[in-house]
């Protein structure tokens, strides 16, 4: 029996998702929503985050699982994806976080399973994408909801627009 999905159709579902991801975020903030402030920090996340993921994948010389060269920590798609996810859910809320979240994490997982990186390259590519996302993301309405870790202390920072 075929299997319904294949690892190529697998791994070319996520390359699109990767692309559809930052695409959406894009067309929200441009056409929806006719805000130049969110495209401007999109870019600002979306570059950041590749920025840290090149130099990385330049200085760490890991193989990719695939034998297909010796790039593969950080993953890039795993970057680009939650980054997007993150500038989605900060500008927008939870509502349309969320789906964006479940879209990464496929993404992600598309990585690992058509054997291009192993877990630890999209978690540190989720996490690359989504502190820059966090750091370079203002909301748009609404409240805002930070986790705080410094010096020993964690918490949450509440803000809102009234």
């Amino acid at each position: 029996m075929t299997p319904v999905v294949s690892a190529g159709n697998l791994e070319q579902s996520g390359d699109v998702l990767h692309l559809a991801l930052p695409l959406t975020a894009l067309s929200a903030t441009l056409l929806i929503e006719d805000d130049y402030q969110g495209m401007w920090q999109l870019a600002a996340t979306l570059a950041s985050s590749r920025v840290g993921v090149e130099a990385l994948k330049y200085t760490v010389d890991k193989d990719r699982p695939d034998g297909s060269g010796n790039d593969s920590f950080p993953s890039g798609h795993s970057a680009d994806s939650f980054a997007a996810a993150t500038f989605i859910y900060r500008r927008y809320g939870w509502e349309y976080g969320v789906p964006a979240y479940v879209a990464s994490s496929y993404v992600a997982y598309s990585r690992v399973a058509s054997d291009k990186h192993e877990t630890s390259d999209v978690l540190a590519g989720a996490a690359i994408g989504a502190l820059a996302g966090w750091y370079f993301t203002q909301p748009f309405k609404g409240v805002n909801i930070t986790p705080i870790a410094y010096n020993g202390t964690y918490g949450v920072y509440v803000s809102g627009q009234f």
